[in-house]
């Protein structure tokens, strides 16, 4: 348990929950340590210090062992505010004045541990620095929300109301996301006006992001002896071929594709490929995945489409596209400005500078906004630093995001 409210004391606490997302890989065997895997147990964390604080919570199951956890934090009219609201949360004509629903939001899950070489979840502290699975991505970010929702439990300022949701599977499918852009019917849930997306950025305001597509292909062949290989039809030669396009493709969408200004140009990667039973067996299947980044503009659905008609323009053997694994639109920078700009201006003041930046990774940020709520995407640590075999934070600037995010609650 945290031993004060402080974002580095609740991140130390946070690090020591092992909370992996599988990636889609098989994890529930009996040589795995399944503790170390899927949200539950930070779930329960979660839910122990909203209610250890009186903070009207609830968990939404998504899946086993994995949910939402929200909170909802009223707003308090107590105070007087700059633009001269009385303590009673009325304008100086005596109207009501509504607040910003403001929502903050990061995710329970992290990527695996694998490859790490320092201790994943001991919460090593050493030269200004918190080392551990999470540290950077984004339980950082998840400490600074629930500091700054104690801050302002006890705060004497006035306040918007405040969403704080922490959701499962962002590094992978976004179930959690899925789960919650389909509740903004929930009379316990009053729909954002502002959503503020948390993910290491250094404390820019990421503006535009670009989104993702990924789905598998597949070759097939004969079965036959390699003693004979003209017996059979081999899936991986068919496949490299196919692979020799994407990679023509790839090329030129880097050259010719829609280009957005502030997150550049389209990508295509094959990262993984599956062939072949044995050394001395023709191979009759052969799988690849392929990852598709999209920039602001283009049409996600028309994607697999022209990739598909750009290899059968080039290739003479058949192949077969496979039902799209993940989609996850770009974020679009048109209806976010004035909420950009605000938070951008109080981090600036906070930590000396901050700018609203377009990025190439993707966040579930876009299940927000096509909601239509103003969103953007922002958090301490860097993008560099997130899932690394020494994932790291920066502590001072994981309390000036606690800062900011008090700050911006308190003066929208």
């Amino acid at each position: 348990m945290a031993t004060d409210d402080s974002p580095l004391s609740i991140l130390k606490e946070l690090i020591r929950i092992p909370s992996q997302n599988p990636m889609g890989q098989d994890w529930n065997n009996s040589t795995v340590d399944q503790s170390q895997w899927l949200e539950q147990r930070l779930s329960d964390w979660l839910g122990d210090f909203l209610q250890r604080h009186s903070i009207p919570h609830w968990y939404d199951s998504v899946a086993p062992g994995r949910g939402n956890v929200i909170a909802v934090l009223q707003g308090s009219p107590d105070g007087r505010s700059p633009d001269g609201r009385s303590p009673d949360g009325r304008s100086p004509d005596g109207q009501a004045l509504d607040r910003p629903v403001v929502l903050l939001d990061a995710h329970q899950d992290t990527v695996p541990v694998s490859g790490m070489t320092i201790p994943p979840f001991e919460s090593l502290f050493r030269d200004g620095r918190v080392y551990g699975r999470g540290a950077c991505d984004v339980k950082g970010s998840m400490a600074a929300i629930l500091s700054t929702l104690v801050r302002l439990q006890s705060s004497q300022q006035p306040f918007g109301t405040v969403i704080a949701t922490f959701l499962c599977d962002e590094e992978h499918g976004q179930m959690g996301a899925r789960r919650l852009a389909s509740q903004w019917d929930d009379p316990r849930l009053p729909k954002p006006d502002f959503a503020i997306i948390c993910e290491p950025t250094d404390l820019n305001v990421v503006v535009a992001h670009k989104g993702t597509i990924r789905w598998r292909i597949r070759t097939t062949g004969t079965a036959a002896h390699s003693s004979d290989p003209s017996q059979g039809e081999n899936a991986i030669y068919a496949m490299a071929k196919v692979v020799a396009a994407l990679q023509r493709l790839a090329d030129k969408l880097a050259i010719n594709g829609m280009s957005h200004a502030l997150c550049g140009q389209p990508t295509l990667s094959v990262g993984t490929i599956q062939g072949g039973q044995s050394v001395n067996m023709i191979p009759n299947e052969c799988v690849v995945e392929v990852d598709r980044r999209i920039v602001p503009g283009e049409d996600p659905e028309a994607i697999v489409d022209e990739t598909r008609e750009a290899i059968a323009s080039e290739v003479d053997v058949p192949f077969e596209m496979l039902p799209v694994d993940i989609l996850s639109p770009p974020l679009v920078d048109c209806q976010n400005t004035a909420c950009a700009e605000k938070l951008r201006s109080i981090a600036a003041d906070v930590a000396g500078e901050s700018q609203c930046i377009g990025v190439a990774y993707s966040t579930h940020a876009p299940h927000f906004a096509s909601a239509g709520i103003a969103t953007v995407v922002f958090g301490p640590g860097s993008i560099t630093d997130a899932h690394t075999d020494q994932e790291s934070i920066d502590v001072r600037q994981l309390d000036q995001a606690a800062d900011v995010l008090f700050r911006f609650v308190s003066d929208v």
